[in-house]
């Protein structure tokens, strides 16, 4: 049975502060937008896994880009998990929802399927770039592969480019509701310390891994207890009680931090998107030449793009393509 609850917080980030602790944060919910980001490839299970934590990672960051903005988180390493990329594109108008897309590179013959999965990604590094649009230059952060999850990378990041103390609790996996198929879910909670405008670093290097900054390196005595309270009383989550469906992420702010004086503002509804379209394959060929395209061009004269996030397959005249093109609507 399908409950009110799983209908209105599905597909969702709410975002939230705890006033007594002057941390904010956001609780997720992916279903709908999961199962569709996943089944447009046949990734074995372990980069399934390794998809959905980008995505829900994903989702819970980019719910505080402006309208129209585009953030993309990318990993990138040696092992078998060579890529996975990552968008959240800021919904055009108020109200509107988000769009969520992801998709991962792999050398199947090297994947040890006994393995941790964040272990196939190897040493590299995790990447957050924030585009605000035509004529703004994008913003990019870039911090090693370290702490034994992509959640880790993320609260690396930003302790070590943003110098914002950062929790994430995270849950994924298969589900199954009574009488209905297995389908991907997952839920999450984020925590941020709120920004200072100068903050004071302790000493010259991190206590984390490899001396990058952690939370600690950061924040000052008062902060650091108000700080350790909020992640301890985080600690108490169930995967459950984050993944639902049946108990709202309202009820859940009230059930872990009733004490901090938990505020919430309004959700932001997410989807699956994609932003591909005839138009930027013919941009991103444009830069070839009438001899380089026709080294593209298939036995039936025409040249194919495949889109790799959401499977769109473009079959396009090269006639058409290139800087020595003719105009397409000749």
């Amino acid at each position: 049975m399908i409950t009110g609850n799983q209908i209105a917080w599905d597909d969702t980030v709410l975002p939230f502060q705890l006033d007594a602790s002057d941390i904010r944060g956001r609780v997720a919910r992916l279903d709908g937008v999961l199962e569709q980001v996943l089944k447009q490839h046949d990734y074995p299970p372990m980069i399934e896994g390794l998809v959905a934590e980008m995505a829900l990672l994903t989702a819970l960051i980019g719910q505080s880009v402006k309208l129209r903005w585009k953030l993309s988180l990318q990993v990138r390493g040696s092992g078998p998990a060579r890529l996975i990329a990552t968008d959240y594109y800021g919904p055009t108008e108020d109200g509107e929802p988000a769009r969520i897309r992801a998709y991962a590179s792999y050398d199947a013959d090297r994947l040890d399927e006994g393995a941790d999965p964040f272990s196939q990604i190897g040493q590299g590094y995790f990447a957050i770039l924030i585009d605000q649009g035509q004529g703004m230059t994008p913003y990019q952060g870039i911090t090693p592969i370290a702490g034994g999850s992509l959640a880790a990378c993320a609260q690396t990041y930003f302790a070590q480019s943003e110098q914002l103390p950062t929790r994430f609790a995270l849950t994924y996996g298969l589900s199954q509701l009574a009488g209905k198929g297995t389908h991907w879910r997952a839920g999450g909670i984020m925590l941020q310390h709120m920004p200072k405008a100068s903050p004071e670093m302790k000493g010259d290097g991190g206590s984390g891994e490899g001396g990058l900054l952690a939370a600690a390196d950061i924040l000052d005595a008062n902060e650091g207890e108000n700080w350790n309270r909020a992640n301890l009383l985080l600690d108490t989550v169930e995967d459950l009680e984050l993944i639902g469906p049946s108990l709202a992420p309202t009820d859940l702010l009230v059930r872990l931090f009733h004490e901090e004086r938990p505020r919430v503002f309004d959700a932001q509804p997410v989807k699956f998107g994609c932003s591909c379209s005839v138009e930027k394959v013919r941009q991103s060929l444009s830069i070839y030449s009438a001899k380089d395209i026709g080294t593209m061009t298939t036995d039936d004269g025409t040249v194919t793009a495949d889109c790799q996030f959401c499977g769109a397959h473009y079959v396009l005249d090269p006639e058409t393509l290139g800087f020595e093109a003719k105009d397409a609507s000749d």
